[in-house]
């Protein structure tokens, strides 16, 4: 139950789920080794650093990196460096995922996984807290800044301002001298667009090119999404209304939605069900923010995004299966890690984030403020300091960057593409009309991907296979039918 609960908590406030692993810090040579879900044999091993690079004979912490080979002989020198998203998740764990994803990269060139300091084996800021009754909380009654006090007092010897994007960056740096690496390509995810962006500015010499799909540049604040999740999800209900038989089949969708909200703030539903760890059975109270942030994350994907008329449908008629399918379905996600996921955006965002801001991220019928709200409660209860104000200045580089964006995405919109392309001049950035967030896991921007990092330019690359993914018909009932 506890894990369960740490694990369901952040997603259902933030979309995000922590898990724990063990740190390594001391410096190894790359040795044989296995990821969970890769068969082959890698290359892994453990780089120190300090924990403070103004204090390098202080507390030092080990870099874990893992090096999946290329499939031909003779691998070209400059690697991919896979620059993880969250901020949190840990790119060893991605391996499975990456492996298939750029099956193209991998033909020629190394792919290099490095754990993000505080995440993975890079002394990894995991949170087992003890709240038994947490998923049965309604959402007045959840304290987020105690939980996260309650996960900082895990790591009194941790100096969490220390664990922030241009940190991560040196870090990589450590690493790629390390394997004797001259330069890199880059490819960022998510929050992942704005650790490279914080490479091509503090590193440029070390970047050959750079990928950035569903760019964050630092010019924005990240944390308020009600906005953006309100966008993407009048999008679903347009899309729903112009395709035929969902339009049939729910006519009266969008009412039903606040219908489902009016309901659960009236009154809380309790909803019984089995753990998906350890299959005991499990109580869950589901509130309008719980409700709300499961249809937030759905929208992430086309395929969870295809499910929610459904789901809303069913909610509306006191049936919760098709919400709970969604919400197990989300915690098989890449994991979080939580106390990272405080440091970076505490440190880097909250503190950017205005009364005015919040309150015009907060301004929609979906979800409110809930997001914005979440974080600044979360903050409340971690040691953070605001970076230096460079930090958020536009990333000027003469570099080749590849911008990728989805239409779709409620997250990090294609608006946000547009600001980083501004002050990139060798950059182009290419719009998928029927994809959600970081588009190359599930359409052809994965090939443009390969094709561009072997071209080293922007100029040939054509992203007109992103215009003939077709949008995804809507399931219609719990047999599929729609598909």
């Amino acid at each position: 139950m506890k894990q369960w609960m740490a694990r369901a908590l952040p997603l259902l406030l933030l979309g995000l789920t922590p898990l724990s692993s063990l740190a390594q810090t001391k410096t190894t040579e790359a040795a044989s080794c296995y990821l969970p879900g890769v068969q082959e044999q890698l290359h892994c091993g453990t780089v120190s650093v300090p924990e403070n690079y103004d204090q390098p004979e202080g507390k030092h912490i080990g870099i874990y990196y893992a090096v999946l080979p290329a499939v031909q002989e003779g691998a070209k020198a400059d690697p991919m460096l896979i620059l993880a998203g969250g901020p949190g998740q840990a790119a060893t764990e991605l391996a499975p995922m990456i492996a298939r994803m750029f099956e193209g990269v991998r033909q020629k060139r190394d792919i290099l996984l490095i754990d993000q300091r505080g995440t993975g084996k890079s002394h990894p800021l995991k949170c087992d807290i003890e709240r038994p009754d947490e998923l049965i909380r309604a959402d007045d009654e959840q304290d987020l800044a105690e939980l996260s006090r309650e996960c900082l007092k895990q790591y009194p010897d941790t100096d969490t301002t220390q664990y922030h994007t241009v940190n991560a960056v040196k870090d990589f740096e450590r690493v790629r001298e390390h394997l004797g690496i001259e330069q890199l390509n880059l490819y960022g995810g998510s929050y992942g667009t704005r650790v490279g962006l914080t490479y091509l500015r503090e590193a440029p010499g070390s970047v050959r090119t750079a990928t950035l799909d569903a760019i964050a540049p630092p010019q924005v604040v990240i944390g308020p999404f009600g906005q953006h999740g309100a966008d993407a999800f009048d999008a679903m209900l347009e899309d729903c209304t112009e395709q035929t038989a969902c339009r049939e089949k729910f006519p009266n969708l969008e009412q039903e939605y606040y219908e489902v909200m009016a309901e659960l703030e009236a009154q809380d539903i309790l909803l019984e069900t089995r753990d998906p760890l350890s299959f005991e059975p499990l109580e869950i109270k589901l509130t309008p923010g719980r409700f709300s942030s499961i249809m937030r994350v759905a929208l992430y994907h086309p395929n969870t995004r295809q499910l929610l008329p459904y789901a809303i449908h069913s909610a509306a008629a006191g049936d919760y299966h098709a919400i709970l399918g969604l919400m197990g379905g989300t915690m098989s996600q890449s994991s979080i890690y939580l106390g990272l996921m405080l440091s970076v955006v505490c440190s880097e965002d909250l503190p950017r984030a205005t009364p005015e801001l919040l309150e015009q991220d907060g301004d929609n019928q979906f979800i409110g403020s809930r997001t914005g709200d979440a974080f600044v409660d979360m903050c409340a209860g971690w040691r953070s300091s605001s970076v230096p104000g460079y930090w958020s200045d536009p990333v000027v580089s003469d570099k080749p960057v590849l911008l990728l964006s989805g239409e779709l995405d409620p997250v990090t919109p294609p608006e946000w593409g547009e600001i980083a392309h501004r002050t990139l001049p060798n950059s182009k950035h290419l719009v998928a009309p029927n994809a959600g967030h970081t588009i190359a896991s599930h359409t052809c921007a994965n090939q443009l991907v390969a094709d561009f990092i072997e071209q080293a330019s922007i100029e040939n690359i054509d992203g007109s296979c992103l215009a003939k993914q077709s949008l995804k018909p809507f399931v219609l009932n719990q047999n599929a039918a729609g598909l």
